[in-house]
């Protein structure tokens, strides 16, 4: 199978990592840097190979390029555009599966598809959301950081993507109900994200004080939220969860912190932001993220003049 994955960052790149070992043709698409690192040196991915991936890699698809499926793994805040670039390369409309953190994934695209033409734009999307841990290292090197799986929603494409996934080493769960699962780990990226790129501090560190209970605030804002859209979950259920991710990726730096380091946009906007936006629809008063949201927007705003200034 010909399998375009664009947005070779953290779990753009292990799993085209994976499906390119189990015999698949991929293409990566990255930024330039990492490409250029993987071209001449081929992509490390630190757990998982011994020796370096020699998969294929472009800062950009070529017009005309074939696929037979798409693994879309870019940010949040790049889906608008990247998704534009897709279909104006794409010799034919291909399944797609999305893989960010957030919501509205699946209206944005959508939208973007059918201004592109593509007949019944939603059926060419299997939403997906991720749990496997990860992280960008540098260019040309990630690092997977222990077990995970990917979560298939109902779709044209489900199970051509599971069955891909699956034989490419990928623990792969399908569910009925993916927007409840969207929902699951926004809670508990909305509580570990933005205290930890607030504080830089790794994510086991929010198992003690204060960082602790600076998550419990966002994971328990959150849970209203969620509540007030129709997706119930209870304390108990929440902070068990939170706090098994916490423990399962002890070692990590979340991707915000890792953006805020890098000089890059983070997802605020799509995580916090989002559910301050659907917070006020709904009448409720969510003053820790509220609070969270300024200092991280803030906290970006330095980092790209740093950026600026050191250019």
């Amino acid at each position: 199978m010909r399998i375009v994955v664009f947005g070779a960052g953290a779990i753009g790149s292990l799993l085209g990592a994976r499906l390119f070992l189990a015999g698949e043709e991929v293409i990566l698409v990255g930024r330039p840097a990492h490409v250029e690192a993987i071209r001449s040196e081929g992509l490390w991915v630190e757990g998982l190979s011994e020796r370096p991936v020699p998969v294929p890699a472009t800062p950009e698809l070529a017009p005309g390029t074939s696929a037979d499926a798409l693994v879309l793994a870019v940010k949040a805040f790049d889906l608008e555009e990247a998704a534009r670039t897709l279909t104006d390369a794409l010799a034919a409309p291909a399944p797609i599966l999305a893989i960010q953190n957030g919501l509205g994934i699946e209206e944005e695209l959508s939208a973007v598809l059918a201004e592109a033409g593509w007949p019944g734009p939603r059926r060419h999307i299997v939403r997906a959301v991720n749990s496997i841990p990860v992280t960008f290292v540098g260019p040309g090197r990630v690092r997977l950081g222990g077990s995970g799986e990917v979560l298939l929603g109902p779709g044209g494409s489900e199970d051509a993507f599971a069955t891909v996934l699956a034989r490419a080493g990928v623990s792969v769960r399908r569910v009925p109900a993916i927007e409840r699962e969207v929902y699951r780990k926004l809670l508990v990226n909305a509580a570990i994200n933005p205290v930890t790129a607030d504080h830089v501090v790794e994510n086991g560190r929010l198992a003690t004080e204060p960082w602790r209970g600076q998550a419990l605030a966002l994971l328990h804002e959150a849970r209203s939220v969620a509540a007030a859209e129709g997706f119930e979950f209870s304390a108990d259920e929440a902070e068990r969860e939170l706090f098994r991710v916490v423990h399962a990726t002890a070692a990590n730096r979340s991707s915000m912190l890792q953006d805020l380091d890098a000089g890059r946009p983070t997802e605020i906007d799509a995580i916090s932001g989002e559910l301050l936006e659907l917070g006020r629809r709904h009448h409720l008063v969510l003053p820790q993220t509220e609070r969270v949201v300024r200092r991280i927007r803030a906290r970006a705003a330095e980092g790209r003049r740093g950026t600026a200034h050191g250019a």
